[in-house]
């Protein structure tokens, strides 16, 4: 059985796989990769199930000793990653041999990169999934991020190296941050039409405080009702909620199931992995599309996933 050894963890560095949605109505959140694309994509590479587990580093990766080496890839944003010093190709299979380290540094583009090796990684399933829930301490490896000297399982061999490679036009379009396209949330109708237009007219920048659980912008003041009160209710990922304060907060992967405010709007489920990769001080802007156009780009965006065009072999 192969393993890996955590030698230097990172900033937040956790297992993650595609999650376990549908517990909402137990308080559970999907939890999940903050970007599913990369994951997904990392384990078309190394020639995995795309809900694989691999771990997602934020911000800063870490370094992690193969024993017995591997195959593996990187996807996700640019971290600077090599081995003995040798530069490693972002979004392309490689192999790591016996003995090696591999070493990730700091971003340089986005807040994550995702690490996926040959198999996947192995850690009892919490809810039918692997993924680690930060915030109430379950799933993943022992419910938390990784630390120096944890020793990882890795899955049964497939088929071994083949070099594959993302499209670099793929790459490309996976970058891309700067626009978030949402539908109506629930209250929209709430708030007057010159909130609406302040809302989806004004750049926001992306607070200090963002993190798994949800993403506090900076920017023009969402005016609410007079009271602001409403009963508890669902809250979706991808919702944006408007606080008292009138500084929007968009749920993320390990949000509560539940909230309070009116919701503005919703990130569409195509624009998912952007959010993932907004750093503090980013700064974005929404953009309204209706649900029909919102179900078209997520058909059109699986139908590209699952096509032979995108990964190069």
């Amino acid at each position: 059985m192969k393993t890996i050894e955590v030698r230097g963890a990172g900033l937040q560095t956790t297992v993650q796989d595609l999650g376990r949605p549908g517990f909402g109505r137990v308080g559970v959140s999907p939890s999940g990769a903050a970007d599913p694309l990369s994951l997904r994509l990392g384990n078309r590479l190394v020639g995995n199930r795309q809900d694989a587990a691999g771990l997602e580093m934020t911000l800063l990766g870490g370094e992690y000793l193969f024993p017995e080496g591997g195959v593996a890839a990187i996807t996700g944003s640019d971290f600077g990653v090599e081995i003995e010093g040798e530069a490693i190709e972002l979004g392309a299979s490689f192999e790591i041999p016996p003995g090696k380290t591999l070493r990730v540094g700091p971003t340089r583009s986005g807040a994550r990169c995702y690490l996926c090796v040959e198999g996947g990684i192995e850690v009892p399933a919490f809810l039918k999934s692997a993924s680690t829930q930060i915030l109430s301490g379950l799933g993943g490896f022992e419910g938390r991020p990784l630390h120096q000297g944890d020793l990882l399982r890795v899955g049964p061999n497939g088929a071994g190296y083949r070099k594959r490679t993302i499209q670099k036009q793929f790459m490309e379009r996976l970058a891309r941050r700067d626009v978030l396209r949402v539908t109506t949330g629930p209250q929209q109708d709430w708030f007057s039409a010159a909130t609406r237009r302040t809302f989806y007219s004004n750049t926001y920048r992306v607070g200090e405080q963002a993190n798994r659980m949800g993403l506090r912008l900076e920017g023009a003041s969402i005016l609410g009702p007079a009271n602001g009160a409403m009963i508890t209710e669902g809250a979706s990922l991808g919702a944006i909620q408007v606080p008292p304060g009138g500084q929007p907060i968009i749920l993320f992967v390990e949000q509560q199931t539940t909230g309070g405010y009116p919701k503005m709007a919703n990130v569409i489920s195509a624009d998912v992995h952007r959010v993932g990769q907004l750093r503090p001080r980013d700064e974005i802007r929404f953009e309204r599309v209706s649900f029909e156009v919102a179900r078209a780009l997520l058909i059109a965006q699986e139908e590209l996933l699952q096509s032979a065009e995108i990964i190069l072999q």
